[in-house]
């Protein structure tokens, strides 16, 4: 069960993650997705990081940008985005944060960051303490057995190839990762929100090409 690994991301978020903050877990379809999404780590700007929310501990809550690109790329009903759009990040009440992780479910997606410590800011974290979370990842790869796996940014895919990649250099380009001798196709694609906005034209066109790829099979 999924829910078994969030006492393991507690202890972690005391040891790498700002203490006043709560850790952020994972969301949406927890049985065979078509896609796994896996982005860094969670920061402060996500509401459901407050030790007071009394709702779900997903990515992304009382944010904006991500759910454009979810919306932009068909993994986000337009009602929901719109509302999304509408609100403050004060706004989001944990019944909202249920409602936009059932339209994510709707669609077969799973979404969650290889670390799960919250930061106040978005801080660069070094590759050790990434390290730190990657078998309790490989242990929600192997629960919920995605179809495909999408890794953003160098720094994460790397991490989880174990081998140096580059998203420039391999885009829309398939890598295998074995979990519990089960294969899995892996997409490191640019990341598209905070300092890797620049190349959101990238991460969109590549996006498409994967889910058009599913879709076609």
């Amino acid at each position: 069960m999924l829910e078994e690994l969030n006492q393991e991301y507690d202890q972690l978020q005391l040891k790498y993650g700002a203490k006043e903050l709560h850790s952020i877990y994972n969301g949406g379809c927890t049985k065979k997705p078509n896609l796994c999404l896996i982005f860094m780590n969670p920061t402060g700007r996500n509401i459901a990081s407050a030790k007071d929310w009394k709702g779900i501990h997903s990515p992304w809550i009382g944010t904006k940008n991500i759910w454009a690109v979810l919306y932009q790329v068909g993994l986000l009903d337009e009602d929901i985005y719109l509302a999304i759009k509408n609100k403050k990040a004060s706004e989001w009440t944990p019944l909202f944060a249920r409602q936009v992780y059932a339209n994510i479910k709707k669609h077969k997606v799973f979404i969650t960051n290889l670390g799960k410590c919250t930061q106040v800011d978005a801080r660069p974290l070094p590759n050790e303490v990434y390290r730190q979370y990657l078998d309790l990842l490989l242990k929600e790869i192997a629960i919920i057995r995605p179809k495909k796996i999408i890794t953003f940014g160098n720094q994460v895919s790397s991490i989880i190839l174990n081998e140096k990649i580059a998203v420039s250099q391999c885009r829309k380009k398939s890598f295998t990762l074995i979990v519990d001798n089960q294969e899995y196709p892996v997409y490191p694609v640019y990341y598209p929100v905070g300092n890797g906005s620049f190349n959101i034209d990238k991460a969109l066109e590549d996006l498409k090409w994967i889910i058009n790829q599913m879709e076609a099979k």
